[in-house]
């Protein structure tokens, strides 16, 4: 498991300041390193955790076979792919997240939209936020972000099926090069019953439906 070493950190941010021709001694400056160290612990606080270990609490649902009470296999239309017990997706849209990206270490963010499938297990809300957290708290490519997501829930949780779309907007883009302040990234990940066109385009809609009290 990896460990933010804050001394080294701050050490290489004062040789930075001066070379870029500044002086990290000055008393403007003397407290920054200090500063990056504890951002770069919070920024970085995912690198070397697993991310499905980050869903923490989960239940079995409602339905699932029990020793005492032992479910029958699903029954699907030949052809026709299998449902989860439940047969409804659970679905948390507008999650807000923030990444580092790791080809010039400059922020990216936006949100978030998780759907999953349940077979047997499902998690707590707050679960699929901490795997979110985990996975974007480290050096970073928004599309290995979104396909790190999907994985750790389709493992964590032996979903049926998965689907993510993060929707971001780059520091790379917005403050060096283009300067494209208002255009966004949107990456999507999608897996085993939830890749199925028809369930997919369904969980689109809902994405981009209102919000609940929304002005329209």
């Amino acid at each position: 498991m990896a460990t933010v070493d804050r001394q080294r950190i701050e050490a290489a941010v004062a040789e930075l300041l001066a070379a870029v021709g500044d002086d990290p001694a000055r008393a403007e400056l003397r407290d920054t390193p200090r500063r990056v160290a504890e951002l770069y612990a919070e920024l970085y606080a995912g690198v070397g955790h697993d991310p499905a270990g980050a869903l923490g609490s989960t239940f079995e649902t409602p339905d699932a076979a029990t020793p005492a009470n032992p479910r029958p296999p699903a029954q699907a239309a030949a052809g026709e792919p299998e449902s989860s017990p439940s047969g409804r997706p659970v679905l948390l849209r507008d999650i807000a997240f923030r990444s580092v990206c790791e080809h010039h270490l400059l922020p990216f963010e936006g949100v978030a939209h998780v759907a999953y499938e349940p077979d047997r297990i499902i998690a707590g809300l707050g679960g699929i936020v901490s795997v979110i957290e985990c996975a974007a708290s480290r050096p970073q490519l928004q599309e290995r972000l979104t396909d790190d997501i999907a994985e750790a829930i389709e493992r964590g949780l032996g979903a049926r099926g998965v689907l993510v779309v993060l929707d971001a907007r780059h520091g790379c883009v917005t403050a060096r090069g283009p300067r494209q302040t208002a255009s966004t990234t949107v990456t999507l990940a999608a897996r085993g019953s939830l890749a199925e066109p028809a369930a997919r385009a369904e969980l689109m809609s809902l994405i981009a439906a209102p919000t609940r009290g929304a002005t329209p």
